[in-house]
C-alpha cells in the first residue's frame, strides 16, 4: 500500500506529467490534431483530471510554455546576471546552454508547432513572441552590447544581428523535428553549435584595421 506522502508527490507531479505528456503528443499530431483525451491518456491520469487543472486545451499549450520552456530562459538571464568574463565566451556560453536545455530536448519541437498551427490560435502565437522570443532577442542584444562596449565586437546594427544570431539555432531546432529528419545521421549538435558561434565571431570580433577606422 502506498503511504500518504507517496500518493501526494504523485498528485503534485501531476500537473507536470500532463504537460510532458502533451508536448509528446504536440510533437507527434499537431496541436489541433490533439484531445485532451489522448492527453489524459498519455499522462496515465483518468479522462477528466487534466481539467483540474487545466481549463481547456489552449491552456495547456501556454502552460507547456511557461512551465517548460520559460525555466530555460530564467538559467540564460542568471548565466548574464552573474558572467564575469568576456563577451566572446558568454556568447558561445549563452549558445551552448540553450542547445543542452532545449534544442536538445523536446522542447525543441516548439517553433515547428508555432510556426505550423501558430496562425490558427493567436493568443498561444501572442505569448510565444511575449515571453519566448521578445526575451530570447533581448539575451542576445545585451551580449552584443556588451561586447561593443567593452570593444570586442564590431556590430552596426544590434537589432538585426540579435536576429540573425538566432536562426541558425533555430534551423537546426526545425531540421531535427522534420519528418525526414534532413540533419545528417552522424549530425554533431556541439559541433554545430560551437561552428555557428566561429562563424559569428569571426565577424563579429573586433581587428585592429576595425580600432583604426574608428
Amino acid at each position: 500500500m502506498c503511504p500518504i506522502k507517496c500518493w501526494s508527490r504523485r498528485k503534485e507531479a501531476r500537473p507536470q506529467e500532463i504537460l510532458e505528456a502533451a508536448l509528446a503528443l504536440f510533437v507527434e499530431k499537431g496541436y489541433a490534431a490533439t484531445k485532451i483525451e489522448d492527453i489524459a491518456r498519455a499522462a496515465g491520469v483518468t479522462r477528466g483530471t487534466p481539467y483540474l487543472y487545466f481549463a481547456n486545451k489552449e491552456e495547456i499549450f501556454k502552460s507547456v510554455i511557461r512551465s517548460l520552456l520559460l525555466p530555460q530562459l530564467a538559467i540564460g538571464a542568471t548565466l548574464l546576471q552573474d558572467w564575469q568574463g568576456n563577451a566572446r565566451d558568454l556568447l558561445q556560453e549563452l549558445f551552448h546552454l540553450w542547445w543542452r536545455n532545449v534544442g536538445a530536448t523536446s522542447l525543441s519541437a516548439l517553433p515547428k508547432l508555432m510556426i505550423a498551427e501558430g496562425g490558427n490560435f493567436p493568443e498561444v502565437m501572442q505569448l510565444y513572441n511575449e515571453e519566448v522570443i521578445a526575451p530570447g532577442q533581448a539575451m542576445l542584444r545585451h551580449v552584443l552590447a556588451l561586447g561593443v562596449a567593452r570593444g570586442e565586437f564590431v556590430v552596426n546594427d544590434i537589432d538585426y544581428a540579435a536576429h540573425i544570431l538566432s536562426s541558425p539555432m533555430v534551423m537546426a531546432m526545425l531540421l531535427q523535428n522534420t519528418p525526414l529528419y534532413c540533419l545528417p545521421a552522424d549530425f554533431s549538435a556541439q559541433r554545430y553549435v560551437q561552428c555557428t558561434v566561429d562563424l559569428f565571431l569571426t565577424g563579429l570580433l573586433a581587428r585592429p584595421m576595425d580600432a583604426s577606422h574608428a
